[in-house]
């Protein structure tokens, strides 16, 4: 079956650049010109990459509503390329952020490199890792505190899932960029903090533990 990549764009030439790029690697795209047609269409796509500006409901919008129902991985799709809005994108759940104009080929390398990491069925069936009342299923992709489920984005997921593999070790914010997105992703290290923050916050609703810590001056660790 032909993993199914959503591309919701106002702008015809860009969904067709897209899509031609996309299919060429095997990839089978779901067209949409405007917000609404995005969330009637992101149940049965396995990635979704968002434009930030379009009617009937911007990339942000989209964004929220689909983190409300799914963890599929987004891609933020804009002409901004403001500070601000990037870190915005990451709070609300998006995985990834390129800026217009881009190249073709660059969003295609993003994408394999996302679905190799949440599509990856190379891990050993139910394989976990127990740490205490922590318990990261590698498989399933689930992460359980005292039995109950924490809900994380494929991103954040992957960030938990490194540093927990290797507690105590502390890792630069240009460490964890490298190795946890795979690419040289963006300029300002602070989608890390960003990406930190939100998963404490949601640890904080389970427990009182931290798990990530910060090292003033260094980076992160993972203590159980």
């Amino acid at each position: 079956m032909k993993i199914k990549i959503l591309v919701a764009d106002d702008e015809p030439k860009i969904r067709q650049l897209v899509k031609v790029y996309l299919e060429k690697e095997g990839f089978e795209v779901i067209e949409a010109g405007t917000g609404k047609e995005a969330l009637l269409s992101y149940r049965v796509a396995n990635l979704a990459i968002l434009d930030v500006m379009m009617p009937e409901g911007d990339g942000w919008l989209i964004c929220r509503e689909i983190r409300r129902n799914s963890d599929i991985p987004i891609i933020m799709l804009t002409a901004r390329s403001e500070e601000m809005e990037k870190l915005m994108g990451f709070d609300l759940g998006a995985d990834d952020y390129i800026t217009k104009p881009f190249s073709p080929s660059e969003l295609v390398a993003r994408v394999k490199v996302i679905l190799k990491r949440t599509l990856n069925n190379d891990e050993k069936k139910d394989a976990e890792i127990i740490l205490g009342e922590l318990k990261i299923n590698t498989a399933s992709r689930k992460v359980t505190v005292k039995d109950m489920e924490l809900s994380l984005t494929p991103k954040e997921f992957d960030l938990l899932l490194y540093l927990s593999k290797q507690p105590n070790r502390v890792f630069s914010r240009e460490q964890l960029l490298e190795q946890v997105w795979g690419y040289n992703f963006i300029s300002d290290v602070r989608a890390i903090d960003t990406h930190i923050k939100n998963i404490r916050e949601k640890f904080s609703t389970l427990t009182n533990k931290k798990y990530i810590h910060t090292v003033w001056g260094i980076g992160y660790k993972f203590e159980n």
